[in-house]
């Protein structure tokens, strides 16, 4: 029991610190994935304290105290994503945009599922990530309810693709750190003629399978808010930033693009892996301007990828109470660009 104490209260305060670290290597990101299940962890490990009785007996008293901490800190960096009221319906809005955000996993041969869901859904936008070429084929079915397209296949598991039945006035496609690894802006208008923008994103994750540091991913999202923090017109970006919404990189791009997230106070809605519930971590993420208001935000059925897809409603405001934005300082500028060169320097060895 003392050595299973000791050890678990070991594992649990070096992953809850761990993150602080500021290095791009895998290991030193990956426990900020875990921080719902290292708190819930925590909860048991920290009663089990009050039961060991050994000499020195200030040992665990001290451990305990760091138990408590690793706790508090862990609970202030999730509080302001826990859903604390009930859920309220909202009020269909004659302008609301639906989306479904969907990592198909490339190798999942399933197509049909993804179909039948966009069909009953009928959502606005559908963006598909790891989208390969035989996906791109079999979602040709939907080309006849999405008049506008935009087609990235790739066999890299980084393809892209994109459909809205909405008007488009401009797409683009972006290599902001390496030239396999695509992100899409598309200016287009809303049921009310509103003219916004639409981010789709899908940096490379930093684990011990794939890219052994997340300089490209830090890169890619160091970029994006830099080029947000420029844009006039309202912005909503959304993927797979294998990221979670509490992260330092994640928290740089807020800081920076001057977006809200929108996950705040709706609760985790964990969307990977599909497998293992006691996993699940939030990596499909959604941001905006405060020009939009997010009416629904939740997962939809399994499609046999890895990730859930994500299904968002949110409509244009009609009067933002838009905050002038704020001014970045000079050095939080000089960490972004050297995020952003780091990223383009990284050479991949994995795609």
């Amino acid at each position: 029991m003392h050595i299973l104490y000791y050890t678990l209260s070991f594992i649990l305060m070096l992953c809850t610190f761990l993150p602080l670290v500021k290095h791009q290597y895998w290991i030193f990101r990956i426990a900020s994935f875990a921080r719902i299940q290292i708190a819930i962890l925590l909860v048991p490990i920290l009663g089990l304290g009050f039961y060991i009785h050994t000499t020195p007996w200030y040992l665990v008293s001290c451990i305990q105290l760091l138990l408590g901490v690793s706790l508090l800190h862990q609970l202030i960096i999730l509080a302001p994503y826990i859903n604390f009221s009930s859920p309220k319906k909202e009020t269909q809005q004659n302008n609301t945009i639906s989306i479904i955000s969907a990592n198909v996993y490339q190798y999942n041969q399933n197509y049909d599922k993804l179909i039948n869901l966009v069909r009953a859904q009928k959502p606005n936008i559908l963006l598909t990530l790891e989208s390969n070429q035989k996906w791109e084929d079999a979602l040709t079915i939907l080309d006849t309810d999405y008049p506008y397209q935009h087609k990235i296949a790739l066999e890299n598991t980084y393809g892209m693709h994109f459909y809205t039945d909405l008007e488009v006035e401009k797409i683009e496609t972006h290599y902001f750190v390496a030239d396999d690894i695509p992100s899409i802006e598309v200016h287009l208008k809303d049921k009310n003629g509103t003219l916004f923008v639409f981010y789709g994103v899908h940096p490379p994750p930093a684990s011990p399978t794939e890219e052994p540091n997340s300089k490209e991913k830090d890169g890619e999202l160091a970029a994006l808010a830099k080029r947000i923090k420029q844009e006039t017109l309202p912005v909503l970006i959304t993927g797979d930033f294998n990221s979670v919404a509490w992260s330092r990189i994640t928290k740089i791009f807020t800081k920076v693009s001057g977006l809200k997230d929108a996950r705040k106070g709706k609760g985790f809605i964990a969307t990977f892996p599909v497998k293992y519930p006691l996993f699940r971590v939030p990596i499909d993420l959604l941001f905006h301007t405060a020009h939009f208001k997010t009416h629904t935000l939740t997962t939809l059925a399994s499609i046999d990828s890895d990730h859930f897809p994500l299904y968002i409603e949110c409509s244009l405001k009609s009067n933002p109470k838009t905050t002038t934005s704020s001014k970045i300082s000079l050095e939080t500028k000089e960490h972004v660009d050297e995020l952003i060169q780091k990223g383009k320097d990284e050479i991949s060895f994995q795609r």
